[in-house]
């Protein structure tokens, strides 16, 4: 797919990956990008998603927008989180059969797969049991919708490709600690606890699950990649295939924030799926895609980037 002559729509464009996104287009020669905005266009809502369509014209549809959080968000949020996450999917890609929409491009997450899957997590262990429960509603209704492009694809012939996205992190992540996942928590703890010279910090669970983490501008690059290479029904891991514990990953930020005080392992608190590591060889294999960005760069370029912004992104900190 000739990327730069199509009309495309980006939902969750303004958001952290989406801005990614936009960026990795625009340097593709894209200039036709359509962005919606919530307060215009709330996409759990039909009449929103049609009037999108109708305003837009797309082709190609990106569709990234999404509740998300971590852990803590999704105890308190399972409802919203299943709802909103469900009903976006669902009207996105039944508007776009209706419209004819060349190919749909969709988000889906690693928390679709289940609790105790064999590592590292192959697409096709992901119907072979229950998600964890601290995320089950938002990994349920992610799967959901990779149903639905499959059904839709089956019936209808309607392109849509499910990618199933490890944990993402990088600049323009979200620190608010209500709602935030792990890495942009640590950063933020450790920062503020440097500032204060706080002699420790508490962080969830024991330090034991394992997790993959993907930066988000290779992220970008691999669903830029997947448009333009990709057209099959089974959906696709995005990650690094690098696993480290929370443990190792907290000292690691702690010290590269220039934080020297103690650590407290909260144990009250749920750890989470035991182990996420995914395998990324059929991403390479279907559209060529790798990541390009250590661990440690990322971290670094993500750090920089909340200590110089911080001010902006919680002016109350």
């Amino acid at each position: 797919m000739d990327l730069p002559e199509k009309r495309i729509c980006v939902t969750g464009g303004a958001g952290f990956l989406g801005s990614f996104l936009v960026e990795t287009l625009r340097a593709r020669g894209c200039r036709d990008i359509f962005v919606p905005r919530r307060r215009e266009y709330d996409l759990t809502a039909g009449d929103a998603v049609d009037r999108l369509f109708a305003d837009a014209s797309p082709q190609v549809i990106f569709h990234l927008a999404a509740t998300v959080g971590g852990i803590g968000a999704n105890q308190d949020n399972p409802g919203r989180f299943f709802y909103e996450n469900a009903m976006m999917g669902m009207l996105m890609i039944e508007a776009a059969r209706r419209h004819r929409v060349e190919k749909i491009i969709v988000a889906g997450s690693v928390c679709s797969y289940p609790k105790l899957a064999a590592v590292p997590l192959r697409e096709p262990s992901l119907w072979e049991g229950f998600p964890e429960e601290t995320n089950a509603p938002y990994g349920i209704a992610k799967k959901a919708v990779l149903m639905q492009c499959q059904a839709y694809r089956r019936q209808y012939g309607t392109n849509a490709v499910f990618l199933l996205l490890g944990n993402l992190y990088g600049p323009r992540d979200h620190f608010d600690l209500a709602t935030s996942h792990v890495i942009p928590a640590i950063i933020r703890k450790s920062v503020e606890a440097r500032d204060r010279s706080a002699d420790h910090i508490v962080c969830w669970g024991d330090g034991s699950p394992t997790r993959e983490f993907l930066y988000a501008a290779d992220a970008a690059e691999a669903l830029a990649l997947a448009a333009e290479r990709y057209d099959g029904e089974e959906p696709v891991n995005l990650g690094t295939g690098e696993e480290i514990s929370i443990r190792e990953l907290t000292g690691r930020i702690v010290r590269m924030c220039g934080y020297r005080g103690e650590i407290r392992w909260d144990c009250s608190k749920p750890n989470g799926q035991p182990r996420r590591s995914l395998d990324i060889s059929r991403a390479e294999r279907e559209f060529g895609f790798r990541a390009t960005t250590s661990l440690e760069d990322g971290l670094r370029r993500t750090i920089q980037w909340y200590e110089t912004s911080r001010a902006k992104v919680h002016p109350r900190a």
